[in-house]
C-alpha cells in the first residue's frame, strides 16, 4: 500500500439528501464540500464521496446479493476505506456507543492468517453498504 494514495471519487444514489447529510456528516463527521439541489460532496476519509439524489430510490434498499466470506454474507456491492488499526478501533467503538446498527458487527476476519483484518459493515439510510477494515499488517492488503 502506497503512503500517498490518490483520493478516489465515488458517487452513490441516495433517496434523501438531508438523511445523507445526517449520516455522512453527523455519524461519520465527514466535512461537507460543494453541493447543489441534487447532490452533496463529502470528504470521506480523504476521498470524494458524492451523494446524488435519486427520487426513484426507496428509503432503504439494501443490496440483494451477498457473498460468503469467513462465515458472513458480505453485501455486494459495497464500498469503504481501509483504516489504521487504532483508527478502526476508535471508529468502531464510537459507532457502537452511538447505537449505530451494524450489518456485520465489528470483528476479526481471517484470524491468525496473513490477511488478518478487523472489519465491520453497515448501511447508509438509502441502503448503500459500507465496509470499514484494518489489517494488522497493512503491507498485506494486496497479497494473496
Amino acid at each position: 500500500m502506497s503512503a500517498s494514495l490518490a483520493p478516489f471519487h465515488l458517487a452513490v444514489p441516495v433517496h434523501d439528501l438531508a438523511a445523507a447529510r445526517s449520516f455522512y456528516g453527523g455519524v461519520f463527521r465527514c466535512r461537507e464540500g460543494r453541493s447543489a439541489a441534487q447532490w452533496v460532496d463529502f470528504d470521506f476519509f480523504g476521498h470524494q464521496l458524492v451523494a446524488h439524489l435519486d427520487r426513484s430510490r426507496r428509503a432503504f434498499s439494501p443490496p440483494a446479493h451477498g457473498n460468503e466470506v469467513d462465515g458472513h454474507a458480505v453485501p455486494v456491492p459495497h464500498f469503504g476505506v481501509v483504516l489504521g488499526w487504532e483508527d478502526w478501533q476508535e471508529l468502531a467503538g464510537r459507532l457502537a456507543a452511538a447505537g449505530v446498527r451494524f450489518a456485520i458487527a465489528p470483528g476479526i476476519r481471517f484470524a491468525g492468517l496473513p490477511g488478518e483484518q478487523a472489519t465491520f459493515f453497515l448501511y447508509d439510510p438509502s441502503g448503500n453498504a459500507l465496509e470499514f477494515k484494518s489489517l494488522r499488517d497493512p503491507s498485506l492488503l494486496f497479497v494473496s
